[in-house]
């Protein structure tokens, strides 16, 4: 935790399958046959989704499977950066996770105002156990939450109840 920082510039070395997925396995990976997650959720409703945008296209993570779903192939990271205030960082990164949430996987419970905020608080521990991962693995990145949600939700093709709640390049430190 002492060596966890920001960084927004990245070595252009693709991370390896092995690293990405020990990455989306922080968060949101399954820790048991219940379907309970690495990060908290209020009621353990799982509302968040995770995308990775690389160089070879848009993938969305399975946690149950532990695997990817190719959703779109060829490089977005610039149309994405364009989304995000034009953020080196989010063009240049070998990877980017991109973190939505469904409210009304929580909201049938909670309500739409406590909803919202149980999902931005997810969110918030989903991307701090990347970003520990990352340091623990050497890797590096930050989060970025200026950006338009409706850009960002047209350069991965999201559906209508994806709603982005941050991004976060990710990489080698260069």
């Amino acid at each position: 935790m002492q060596e966890r920082r920001s960084h927004r510039t990245f070595a252009m070395t693709p991370l390896e399958p092995a690293e990405l997925g020990q990455l989306l396995w922080a968060a949101q990976g399954v820790t048991e046959t219940s379907g309970k997650r690495t990060a908290p959720s209020a009621g353990a409703l799982g509302p968040l989704e995770v995308f990775v945008v690389t160089a070879e296209g848009v993938t969305h993570y399975l946690p149950d499977e532990h695997g990817l779903e190719t959703r779109a192939t060829g490089d977005r990271r610039n149309a994405l950066s364009s989304a995000a205030a034009d953020q080196e960082m989010v063009a240049k990164a070998p990877a980017v996770l991109v973190i939505t949430g469904i409210l009304s996987r929580t909201a049938w419970k909670y309500g739409g105002d406590r909803a919202w905020r149980y999902v931005n608080l997810e969110a918030g521990h989903a991307s701090q156990n990347v970003l520990l991962m990352a340091t623990a693995m050497g890797l590096a990145g930050v989060p970025v939450g200026a950006f338009d949600d409706n850009a960002v939700m047209d350069v991965l093709g999201l559906p209508a109840d994806h709603r982005p709640l941050l991004l976060l390049p990710l990489g080698r430190p260069a």
